[in-house]
């Protein structure tokens, strides 16, 4: 039977730092939308000064919405692969942790439609 290659034992680890890698990239998208729902519902009718400015609104909700559910689905995706992985090489945050930072980004995204729809 052939020895493993050197780095064998690190190959999990390495994963789990992808899949954490991959799940900040889903936060930081996320984070954008909600970030452009807020210009183009608020910022970008000023700017043009229009009186029709409810599809702007509708626009950056729809934008908004897209954010949160971005953020949601990172986490729910990084949660199936650590189960997948079976948990082991437990290294990023604890599961109460990311579980917390999901939540306050969701109640700050929706918080966001909020501002977006008040006149």
């Amino acid at each position: 039977m052939p020895e493993p290659p050197e780095n064998f034992e690190d190959a999990p680890r390495r994963t789990h730092l992808a899949a954490e890698r991959t799940q900040l990239a889903w936060w930081r998208t996320g984070l954008t939308g909600i970030a452009v729902g807020l210009g183009v519902g608020r910022v970008i009718p000023d700017i043009a000064r229009t009186q029709d400015t409810w599809p702007y609104i509708v626009v950056g909700i729809c934008f908004t919405i897209y954010g949160v559910a971005l953020i949601a689905f990172g986490t729910i995706r990084a949660r199936e692969l650590e189960v997948k992985l079976g948990g082991r090489n437990k290294i990023g945050p604890s599961e109460r942790m990311l579980v917390g930072l999901t939540v306050v980004g969701v109640i700050l995204g929706l918080a966001s439609v909020a501002l977006i729809a008040a006149q």
